[in-house]
């Protein structure tokens, strides 16, 4: 899967995910080694499972961070638009491996490992990659996968956080497999890797049908395009304007 993952990166920096324990080879974790916590990385585990009345709390202190350098006050905006980048990452992960290897990387939320305070290709570690079962059912194990397995913590530990809207946050989620898709549909069909292209398109389908995004929006096969129904509030940056996805277009 090592290898998987480093073809899967050449689509794009959001389809990258550093791997390997680091540089002791230790089991990535502990403090004394220089493995991803040496590096301000933390699994995932456990930023979904902070305690919310935490005066410090992860995702509210990525949130502020998004807003302070977006240029709005808005804490909600800074929430919103944090949780859409984390759900591109891991839609564009997961769904790049099963389209170009027919295979799901297991991402379980205590093997991947975020660092708030970079973007990507970098914020992303998988000390020790490895795949899940082969499976027919490629698309149940992306929903398994991303969506069971990180978003809908990540989509709790988010409004528990911060005052956003819990449907605002599944239209990100919606939004960012959709433009997971675009990213991976046009490099395949620029590499005349057609068949890929259709597997990326029937993958995303099928996830659309799950009910926590069947409801976000449209997707257009035809000309790979997606109108949700909801607003991430880009519109409230300044000079933020409006998604070429918006339902306020």
């Amino acid at each position: 899967m090592d290898r998987t993952l480093r073809d899967v990166a050449e689509v794009g920096p959001f389809f990258a995910v550093r791997t390997g324990p680091g540089e002791t080879g230790a089991d990535g974790g502990g403090s004394a080694d220089h493995g991803p916590r040496a590096h301000g990385y933390r699994p995932l585990a456990e930023l979904y499972a902070t305690d919310p009345r935490r005066a410090v709390h992860p995702v509210r202190e990525r949130a502020a961070d998004v807003a302070g350098r977006l240029g709005t006050p808005e804490l909600r905006v800074g929430a919103s638009l944090a949780f859409q980048g984390l759900a591109a990452r891991l839609w564009s992960v997961a769904l790049g491996a099963a389209v170009l290897a027919g295979r799901v990387p297991d991402m379980a939320a205590d093997r991947v490992w975020w660092n708030p305070a970079l973007s990507a290709p970098n914020d992303l570690w998988l000390p020790h990659p490895s795949a899940l079962p082969d499976s027919d059912d490629l698309a149940g194990q992306l929903a398994g996968t991303v969506l069971a397995g990180h978003l809908v913590p990540l989509h709790h530990a988010t409004r528990e956080a911060c005052p956003v809207s819990g449907g605002l946050l599944w239209g990100n989620a919606g939004s960012a497999l959709a433009g997971s898709l675009r990213v991976l549909h046009t490099w395949c069909v620029a590499r005349g890797r057609t068949a890929e292209a259709r597997s990326a398109l029937d993958l995303t389908a099928r996830l659309f049908q799950e009910p926590l995004l069947s409801g976000t929006g449209t997707l257009d096969a035809g000309d790979v395009s997606f109108v949700r129904r909801s607003c991430c509030l880009y519109y409230r940056v300044p000079g933020g304007g409006l998604c070429g996805d918006c339902v306020l277009r």
